[in-house]
């Protein structure tokens, strides 16, 4: 046994070996993966400064803003301040080079496309879309900004594609808010779900998939499982722990003769799962976490669900999953407070998936097919966390409508990038990560931009007291008050 594991620990080193070839090609390659977006965009300035932001993403700055960004890459502060927030450069060309490699590099007639909102907390009030809303990033109600993206689940691997700025009601209202924020005046208040529908009905054609998934935010409004039945979609979506569904597959109460038969009473999911007896929940492995195998317990039910005006509903499958408490390792998303229950052993997420579309009745899904639907959810909370990670896609700060967008459509693109390096670099490095080419790539840059050298220190160095000293001249000036110049200290 001893002689197995030292030779599967051989085996697991030799993996990390990193080949020169792995970040050689590296700039060259970036250059080249730039191009299609850079004659997505009409100027030659756009174009150029697209190239130096991603750049700004893609280094080893720990805040990717316009000011850090311009430093970085040696330009004026306000030229990429002025590219980046307010000049209305359509954001959404872009998108559509993107989605073409993803789709024909990880797409799969069984892929899945999956909805989750994502919040990004502010301090201020006067950034676009701005109010106190539930944070998921901070587990509680807060001021924040809540973007709706729409990412790809592949064998391959996972990524966002698109993405929807929500703009509260109020905020579609205020007209004096729209103007300073420059929000376009085609731009309307949308619920969270339809920006998804408008999503899924601009992408649908174009990226192979099978299944939809999303969180409890998505899968409590009825309507909108209804339009994606209407689509003929097939979906697993979280729903709260309070939903109310009717156990089609249980017996029926007991007759007595007179009027109609009754039906299985309405209850909770909660209460529903509390009367299952303990063999009714089935054991799989998942898949092979960092940690070990990644184990599940499911069980479904085909059950009737409430709609408006508590109407009953279509027949749905209700799946049920548990995990132990101790397993504190991400698997399942989870939206809002009541996504999810738990009892002294147990946490348990509740999902609803059709049993028929638009075109006709659904095959009764296998529990292996619905783990791994369910498992898409975390892996696009995982995008999102990679974005925020590595390409600074939380570190913005802008105010505008057109500022957010462009920020975001040049962070997916950004880590689109990082995702088709890694690919390639795992052919030489087995254990390559993601991180990890970001890392290189950023040393790269260093060099492209930094040479080093007594000369360039006294470059960077006087280049960011221009810049400090710029900025305490406009502060003084703000408050009328010439700014008194710095002391030369004598040579002791």
């Amino acid at each position: 046994m001893g002689t197995v594991w030292a030779r599967r620990r051989e085996e697991l080193l030799s993996d990390c070996i990193v080949s020169p070839e792995v970040f050689t090609p590296l700039i060259d390659r970036l250059g080249e993966f730039i191009v299609p977006y850079q004659q997505a965009l009409e100027t030659e300035a756009s174009q150029r400064n697209l190239h130096l932001y991603l750049q700004g993403l893609l280094s080893h700055l720990p805040g990717k803003n316009a000011e850090d960004i311009a430093t970085f890459v040696d330009v004026e502060r306000q030229v990429i301040q002025d590219f980046i927030g307010t000049v209305p450069w359509d954001h959404r060309p872009l998108i559509t080079v993107l989605v073409g490699p993803v789709a024909d590099q990880l797409g799969e007639p069984d892929g899945i496309i999956a909805f989750d909102p994502s919040s990004f907390p502010k301090r201020g009030t006067h950034s676009v879309g701005v109010k106190r809303q539930w944070c998921g990033y901070r587990g509680k109600v807060d001021n924040c900004q809540v973007g709706v993206f729409m990412g790809y689940v592949s064998e391959h691997d996972h990524t966002l594609l698109d993405f929807r700025l929500s703009l509260p009601e109020e905020w579609a209202r205020d007209e004096l808010r729209r103007q300073d924020c420059h929000v376009p005046p085609e731009v309307r208040y949308h619920t969270r779900q339809a920006q998804c529908l408008e999503m899924l009905d601009a992408w649908r054609a174009q990226v192979p998939h099978g299944w939809i998934t999303g969180d409890d935010e998505l899968g409590r409004h009825t309507r909108f499982r209804g339009e994606l039945r209407q689509r003929g979609e097939r979906y697993v979506l979280g729903v709260p722990c309070t939903t109310a569904v009717r156990d089609l597959e249980g017996p029926s109460p007991a007759y007595h003769g007179r009027g109609r038969r009754p039906k299985a009473p309405w209850q909770s999911v909660t209460a529903w799962r509390q009367a299952l007896p303990g063999h009714a929940w089935t054991h799989l492995t998942v898949r092979d976490g960092e940690k070990g195998p990644v184990e599940i317990e499911l069980v479904r039910r085909r059950v009737q669900t409430r709609i408006e005006r508590k109407r009953p509903g279509p027949a749905e499958w209700l799946v049920v999953t548990r995990r132990p408490l101790a397993d504190d390792r991400l698997w399942e998303s989870r939206a809002s407070r009541d996504a999810t229950d738990q009892d002294t052993r147990y946490r348990y997420q509740y999902y609803l998936t059709p049993t028929d579309g638009g075109e006709g009745a659904f095959t009764e899904p296998s529990l292996e097919e619905l783990a791994r639907v369910i498992k898409a959810g975390a892996c696009i909370e995982a995008s999102l966390k990679r974005g925020k990670g590595e390409v600074g896609m939380d570190a913005y700060q802008v105010r505008t409508w057109h500022g957010w967008h462009h920020h975001m459509a040049l962070s997916l693109i950004a880590v689109w990038f990082l995702i088709g390096e890694t690919h390639r670099g795992q052919q030489l490095t087995p254990a390559l990560t993601l991180p990890q080419v970001r890392y290189g790539l950023s040393l790269l840059l260093l060099e492209v931009f930094y040479t080093p050298g007594v000369d360039d220190i006294c470059r960077q160095v006087q280049r960011q007291l221009l810049r400090n000293e710029s900025a305490r001249f406009y502060h003084h000036r703000a408050r009328k008050c010439l700014p008194p110049r710095k002391l030369h200290r004598e040579i002791q």
